[in-house]
């Protein structure tokens, strides 16, 4: 089993949405709030209100996928939300080596 986990703006969301929806065997994700910002660029100066607030809003997403369909479930992430500026969205895959789904039994 994979984890394919994503940082992305906000609207991006309904576009990856609806792309993974069309994805045959599409387990399911995780959607959360995030809050980051990008490495400090070098010999650039910013003011301490800046360095304070220059944090901005993501989502963070994460899906936990067969081995058969995590590699389609990558490449989607990926293709949906590559439009934008450079580093909006970060996306990458790891190994799971145990999963359980827990129900609740009356």
């Amino acid at each position: 089993m994979k984890e394919i986990k994503a940082v992305i703006g906000p609207q991006r969301l309904d576009a990856l949405r609806d792309a993974l929806r069309s994805l045959p065997g599409f387990p399911g994700m995780t959607v959360s709030r995030a809050e980051g910002y990008a490495a400090p660029v070098p010999h650039v100066r910013h003011s301490i209100k800046e360095e304070l607030t220059d944090h901005v809003s993501r989502l963070r997403v994460e899906i936990v996928a067969s081995d058969e369909i995590a590699p389609a479930v990558f490449d989607c992430v990926v293709k949906s939300v590559s439009a934008g500026s450079p580093g909006d969205s970060i996306v990458w895959m790891c190994e799971v080596t145990r999963s359980v789904f827990v129900h609740k039994t009356v």
